[in-house]
């Protein structure tokens, strides 16, 4: 059996996300929350994500019309939350993440509606290392294997593909093996030679003086020198679509910027003034824990475990008519 009607697609994805998120949470210690689709504007709690992205706003009437804003992602506010509620070290909270982001540009892995596991954990300043983080990417994956395992089992037509152990790589290391192709490409070598990898060190330039990839100053930690010439402390967590023959990640994600860190990286990009904005102030204040976290996007799990070739097929998005044309053409049947 595969789920290739609508109805039966739907019944699969629920399953997906509920071995998913039980099996994230019983391995990082996670405690569901509920969490905001809008927070107010000038806080500073919002991500920046890659610092270009317009966020949707509007006016709130009982406030004087003061504006709130639709959010990106949780990094930020759940390392507040995590304050707010007292989580002890070691322990975490688990969110469901909905967002809009209205200048993604439509592909078959791309909507704007953004749907993700948020997940932040409360950590001691002495794991702030590599190897913690590479431990907690490993029980991560390993939630991702067994769900792959639950849904082979209900659905015997799809074939398991994820390799036994995910491989760690620098964006430094991938940079000095293919110099001349570009991030993506890099990527998608890398992930269809090892099935599954995590590529560390992203936002911080390179040594040919780019970054791989952008990140905002203020929740990841890019910059913290880890080796002679490797830096960051984050990464993102890549897999090889057996369906759509690329490299596809499905979390981003790392341990979060201490004091000293955050003024490092808001000098590194013009943007100090930060610094007085709430959640900035609190932290330098030191009211926040060190933690963890990421996001694991929903959409993309499902896409990658039911082996879709589009997201339209695990999500009700909005798409142009063009488009919707075009996919019902090649028998593809949007949600």
């Amino acid at each position: 059996m595969y789920p290739t009607e609508l109805l039966q697609t739907e019944e699969a994805i629920r399953l997906v996300k509920d071995t998913f998120a039980r099996e994230l949470a019983d391995r990082l210690s996670l405690s569901p929350v509920s969490s905001p689709i809008a927070v107010l504007d000038g806080t500073g709690i919002n991500d920046d994500l890659n610092g270009v992205e317009r966020a949707v706003g509007f006016p709130i009437k009982a406030q004087a019309e003061r504006r709130a804003v639709v959010v990106h992602s949780l990094a930020k506010w759940k390392r507040l939350r995590l304050h707010e509620l007292g989580v002890a070290a070691g322990r975490g909270l688990l969110t469901d993440m909905r967002a809009l982001r209205p200048d993604e540009d439509y592909s078959p892995i791309h909507s704007i509606y953004v749907d993700q596991w948020d997940w932040e954990k409360h950590i001691k300043p002495g794991q702030r290392t590599p190897e913690f983080l590479r431990a907690t990417v490993e029980q991560i994956y390993e939630a991702l294997r067994a769900t792959e395992a639950r849904i082979v089992a209900e659905y015997p037509a799809i074939t398991p593909v994820l390799p036994g152990r995910i491989k760690f790589l620098h964006a430094e290391d991938l940079l000095r093996q293919y110099p001349g192709l570009s991030p993506k490409q890099r990527e998608h070598e890398a992930t269809k030679q090892y099935g599954a990898v995590f590529l560390m060190g992203i936002g911080g330039a390179l040594s040919h003086g780019e970054a791989h990839d952008g990140r905002a100053p203020d929740y990841d930690d890019w910059s913290t020198e880890t080796t002679t010439g490797y830096h960051g402390l984050n990464g993102d967590i890549l897999l090889w679509h057996p369906v759509l023959q690329t490299s596809f990640e499905v979390s981003s994600m790392g341990i979060r910027v201490d004091k000293v860190a955050l003024l490092r990286q808001l000098v590194l990009r013009g943007c100090e003034d930060r610094q007085q904005l709430d959640f900035h102030a609190r932290l330098l204040r030191g009211e926040l824990p060190e933690s963890i976290g990421g996001g694991i996007g929903q959409s993309r799990v499902c896409m990658f475990m039911l082996r879709k070739g589009h997201i339209g097929e695990v999500q009700v998005s909005i798409w142009p008519e063009s488009v919707r044309q075009k996919l019902a053409e090649s028998g593809v049947g949007l949600l």
